[in-house]
Order: structure tokens, then C-alpha cells, then sequence
């Protein structure tokens, strides 16, 4: 393995060199899914120039997708490889302090630097996250990750959630857990009274200037679709949570895989501070979904392959990965105990 890292960073600075942009390989790691190269250009190196040869180095270097993307002074060359691991959610929480943990904390998988990568919902630079990705993305696996570490590492005294499924697939598999305040919503009709009952939530938290009760997690599926289908009072109530939530204690997850602006427009620019985005369409997709351009996320694997973006800051990382039957059996657990 060492042997062929070094080789892949020789080939790395000889198409540098054939194309004239004087650079240098000067570290790297090695993640669950890639190998990312850190390379460090010359003053005044033009990093579009860099990211222009994205397609010489993956032939360079006999891979399928090459990304390259800047990081402070240097130039990250990331590529796949050839035998990717699994992150998986049930060992990755065992790795976790779960007393340690700010409450209603939710795990996401492992960054790129290989740390365990956490959220957590209530702090002032969250509130509201975003998902995105097309089919393949990982997208409904990275929700069901968030839900099932919500449930096992939160009391429903601690955490109450709303999962609004309208394909009736994504949270299926959670019906009966004792965090949810009402079961699965599968029916547009309803997820637009339960949006507007947790708006009367919110108002009567704030009139009262309440402080205690469960924080209030709405996890929306397919959020597109539903704006598209739902009528004027849910996109309303859905509003009114993504704007004053924070402070009653209530926190939108939404997910879609259309991010386009016609659909989302200001509703997503505007509310959600906190972008997970998979591999998406298009560019134009990346640049609505992250709120960023030249991202890549057009060009991501798929799978799990995901970008945090948060307080200015773009972060790769593989979402980690959970089956029926362990969220089943960890449920199980759950309520038993």
C-alpha cells in the first residue's frame, strides 16, 4: 500500500510538471472510501488551472473520478479506492463517550480526516439542516443514521420527533419507537396538520418563554415533492418553524433530491444553515443545494460520499451505514432497556 501511494504521488507531480504548474506532494491520508493527496503549488499558482487537469490525473492515475479541490494554501487531489470500507453506524457509536455528548446530538459518519463526525441540532450555527442527493446519494441511509442515533443516545423525555415519509419507504422501519409523538406520517394532508400543529407548539413555547419540554426534531423526506404537492399552509408552517424553531426548541431536518431553485428557492437559501449534500445532478443542483459554487458535488461517488457545509466551511465525509435489522434490533434494545 505505501509503495503505491508513492508512486501515485510521483505521477501526481509529473502531470503537474507536464502542464507546467510547479507543485509538490507533501502528505496524505487515507479514508474508508479514498485516498486524498495533499499538494502544495508555487506563488501565484492558479488553482482553476489545477482543477482543470482533474481529468488527466484520474487517467495518471488509472481511476474512474479524480476531485480536486483547495484547503487553505494547499490543493487537495482526492481520488477512490480500490478497496473502499463500510463505515457502519452501530461500531462507530461504540467508539463514542455517549455521556459525553451534548444532548440530542446526532451521528453522521466519519470525516475525511477520519474523526467521527457528529452534529448537534441545537447549537445557534445549526438549528436546521438540509439533505441532499439523487438516488444512490445515501441520502434516506444518512437520515435513518441521524434518526436511529437520535433515538439511541436521547431519552423521549429528551427528544420528541416527526418523521413525514410521503413514500411511505425512508422511516417505515421506526413505527412504535417511544420518541415519536405521533406514528410515521405518510399522507400530505396530515404533514401539513402536523406541520401547523408544532407552529401552535412554537407559539405557545415562545409566548410562555418556556425553556423545558423535549426538543422537537421534524425529520421531512422528499421535501420537494411535498412543497409541489402540499398547498400554501404547509409551505407557510414550514416557513414559520425554519425561521423562529431555534428558539423553542424545534429543529427541521429536510431532505430532497431535487435541489433545484425553482422548486426550493428562498425557503432553502435563507433557512437552513447547514447543508449534508451527496452527489447531486448538475452543478447548478451543487450550487442550490450547498449554497456554494465549485463544490463538486455533481462529481461525488455516491454511496454515502457527502459534503458538510456549515459556518463557511466545506467538509467531506462518509455517512455511516445501518440495516433494517440493526435499527430493528437497536430499537428493540432501546425500548426494552
Amino acid at each position: 500500500m505505501h509503495r503505491r501511494l508513492e508512486l501515485q504521488a510521483d505521477r501526481i507531480e509529473a502531470v503537474l510538471q507536464l502542464h507546467r504548474v510547479p507543485a509538490r506532494v507533501t502528505g496524505g491520508t487515507v479514508t474508508p472510501r479514498r485516498v486524498r493527496f495533499q499538494v502544495l503549488p508555487a506563488l501565484g499558482v492558479k488553482i482553476s488551472k489545477v482543477k482543470g487537469l482533474s481529468e488527466e490525473l484520474a487517467a495518471a492515475l488509472d481511476t474512474s473520478t479524480c476531485r480536486v479541490s483547495r484547503q487553505g494554501a494547499a490543493i487537495d487531489v482526492e481520488i477512490p479506492r480500490d478497496d473502499p470500507e463500510m463505515v457502519r453506524l452501530l461500531p462507530l457509536c461504540r467508539r463514542l463517550d455517549a455521556e459525553a455528548l451534548s444532548p440530542v446530538t446526532a451521528v453522521l459518519g466519519l470525516a475525511d480526516d477520519g474523526a467521527p463526525l457528529l452534529i448537534r441540532l441545537p447549537s445557534p450555527d445549526v438549528a436546521h439542516v438540509l439533505v441532499a442527493g439523487t438516488t444512490g446519494s445515501g441520502k434516506t441511509v444518512l437520515l435513518q443514521t441521524m434518526i436511529l442515533s437520535l433515538a439511541m443516545m436521547n431519552g423521549p423525555g429528551d427528544v420528541a420527533m416527526v418523521l413525514v415519509d410521503p413514500k411511505g419507504g425512508a422511516f417505515r422501519w421506526f413505527d412504535g419507537v417511544p420518541h415519536l409523538s405521533r406514528p410515521v406520517i405518510r399522507d400530505v394532508e396530515e404533514g401539513e396538520e402536523a406541520l401547523d400543529s408544532i407552529v401552535r407548539l412554537m407559539e405557545r413555547r415562545s409566548e410562555l418563554g418556556k425553556r423545558d419540554g423535549p426538543h422537537v426534531v421534524v425529520v421531512i423526506d422528499e421535501l420537494a415533492d411535498i412543497l409541489m404537492t402540499g398547498g400554501s399552509g404547509l409551505q407557510r408552517s414550514l416557513t414559520r418553524l425554519l425561521q423562529r424553531g431555534r428558539e423553542a426548541r424545534i429543529h427541521v431536518v429536510a431532505a430532497t433530491q431535487k435541489p433545484t431553485a425553482s422548486v426550493l428557492g428562498s425557503l432553502v437559501q435563507a433557512n437552513f444553515p447547514v447543508r449534508l449534500v451527496g452527489r447531486v445532478a448538475s452543478a447548478t443542483d451543487a450550487r442550490v443545494a450547498t449554497g456554494w459554487s465549485g463544490t463538486g458535488a455533481e462529481r461525488l461517488e455516491g454511496r454515502g460520499d457527502f459534503l458538510a457545509v456549515a459556518e463557511g466551511r466545506v467538509r467531506r465525509f462518509q455517512a455511516a451505514y445501518v440495516t433494517e435489522r440493526e435499527i430493528r434490533d437497536s430499537l428493540g434494545a432501546r425500548v426494552g432497556g
